[in-house]
C-alpha cells in the first residue's frame, strides 16, 4: 500500500528536492510544498525541479515567484499536511 509523504523545503532546498525526487522510487505518493522563500535558482536545484515535473509530482508554494509550483496559500498548506503518512521538513 503506498503511503502519502510530503516533502516540505525550507533552509535545505537542494537536499529536500533531491530527496522528494529519489522518494519516488519507493512507489510512494510524493508532494513537495516549498515555504516562504523562492526556491535558489542553481544546477542541482532546476535538475531536481524539472525531474519533479517530468514525473508529474504535485508541488505547492506560498511564494508565487516559484513558478514551477501551483501558489497555494500557508492555511490550505497546513490542511494540506495533516493528510499525509509522513511530513518531511528540511
Amino acid at each position: 500500500m503506498s503511503k502519502r509523504i510530503a516533502v516540505v523545503v525550507r533552509e535545505r532546498q537542494s537536499e529536500a528536492l533531491r530527496m522528494a525526487v529519489g522518494l519516488i522510487l519507493m512507489d510512494d505518493i510524493i508532494h513537495v510544498y516549498a515555504l516562504d522563500r523562492v526556491i535558489e535558482d542553481t544546477e542541482k536545484n532546476r535538475l531536481n525541479l524539472e525531474t519533479i515535473e517530468d514525473m508529474e509530482m504535485k508541488a505547492y508554494s506560498n511564494i508565487s515567484e516559484n513558478k514551477t509550483m501551483k501558489f497555494t496559500s500557508i492555511d490550505e498548506i497546513a490542511r494540506k499536511l495533516l493528510n499525509y503518512d509522513h511530513v518531511l521538513a528540511y
